[in-house]
């Protein structure tokens, strides 16, 4: 893809400035992959890929837990879009997902998931979906449904990358096991991660579209009443490519409050554009672009108490890439941006920010280990 400056749209009047706290974590030399999720009784959990071992910690009140392993010595896939996951179910037990890359010969990914009572003791990882043939399954996310199961969505393309790929469901238990799976889908962004949160009214998704004249917006489709609703594009930037951009949608949801955050180089100018809705992603405000300069994208977003908007995004700065973030409130009011890191495109990784009770961290790469930060106005 050709990139160019990007033309600055008109933004939002200016809040008060973004703070970043960089504060020590848990990970080890090597560690990358970092990615966040929330306990059930609102703690940060932060996992990470190390010496090929996928490991997990917990942060209660100023401390980390001890990390723990879930699984070793696995065929991890180490790529910045397919970070592995742990989330905790209502119930107290523990769900992991990531995915493998075997066979270097083929286009072989697999999903495999683990589950756990006490976060302490993992079963023996299985795989997540039907199909076991040597394609692509991956770019995975998950959200817990009830105190038995979880919901974990992945794309899937068993006739290659150069033709439809689907955008699947497939529900886990408590115990590790593929309870059902169901296709969402028929033709999606065969190399976009996939992203979920929890709404007052259901699960939403969001994903990267596909249609047949290669336009490639973001849709999202919602789990009402047992029910998925027809997916809708969010904003219609019209991005238009025959290419495979690796680059998606955040997601994040408070009561009937949401935040979405994407790449988009529609008109050859690479942003990142950010949504709000106020009735659990029925509705969408109008997209609103947040970045500043050439962006590479690699979005995350969080949601404060309020429905306004932690969001973070690479950017080109200089020879190599920045990690920037800024704060966006309900009602449209950008703050000043603020950069968190610096460093190249590949070692930055795909940052990912969380908020866990009155916290908001943010994670990202580097040559030598994970990093994080607390950011705060």
């Amino acid at each position: 893809m050709r990139k160019t400056i990007l033309f600055l749209l008109p933004v939002l009047a200016v809040s008060q400035t973004l703070k970043v706290e960089p504060a020590a974590n848990p990970t080890g030399p090597g560690s990358s992959q970092v990615n966040w999720s929330v306990t059930q009784d609102g703690n940060a959990l932060l996992s990470w890929v190390e010496s090929d071992e996928l490991r997990y910690s917990i942060r209660r009140g100023t401390q980390w837990s001890a990390p723990r392993t879930i699984a070793a010595h696995r065929n991890f896939f180490h790529h910045p879009a397919e970070v592995p996951e742990v989330i905790t179910l209502p119930g107290g037990s523990f769900l992991a997902h990531w995915i493998e890359a075997p066979k270097t010969e083929s286009e072989a990914e697999w999903v495999f998931v683990s589950a756990s009572r006490d976060g302490i003791k993992w079963t023996a990882p299985a795989m997540a979906h039907h199909d076991k043939s040597d394609v692509e399954h991956g770019l995975a996310s998950m959200a817990a449904n009830s105190d038995k199961d979880a919901s974990l969505f992945w794309l899937q393309s068993l006739n290659g990358p150069d033709k439809p790929t689907s955008l699947m469901r497939s529900v886990i238990g408590a115990d590790g096991n593929e309870i059902k799976e169901e296709t969402l889908a028929a033709d999606v962004c065969e190399c976009c991660p996939t992203a979920v949160a929890r709404t007052t009214r259901g699960l939403l998704v969001a994903y990267r579209g596909h249609t047949k004249d290669d336009i490639r917006d973001i849709a999202v489709t919602r789990l009402e009443s047992g029910r998925w609703t027809s997916p809708k594009i969010v904003y219609p930037d019209k991005w238009q490519v025959d290419a495979c951009p690796v680059n998606a949608a955040s997601v994040a949801a408070k009561g009937d409050k949401v935040a979405i955050s994407w790449y988009t180089s529609a008109a050859d100018k690479p942003r990142v554009e950010l949504a709000l809705s106020m009735d659990s992603g029925a509705t969408f405000s109008k997209a609103a672009v947040v970045s500043t300069g050439d962006a590479y994208g690699y979005t995350s977003v969080a949601i404060d108490d309020a429905g306004g908007a932690f969001v973070s995004w690479l950017e080109r700065g200089g020879d190599g890439a920045r990690v920037l973030a800024r704060h966006v409130s309900a009602d449209g009011v950008a703050g000043p941006v603020a950069q968190v890191a610096a460093g190249t495109r590949k070692s930055l990784g795909y940052p990912r920010i969380v908020r866990a009770g009155n916290e908001t961290w943010i994670a990202w790469n580097t040559d030598s280990k994970a990093q994080t930060a607390r950011l705060g106005m």
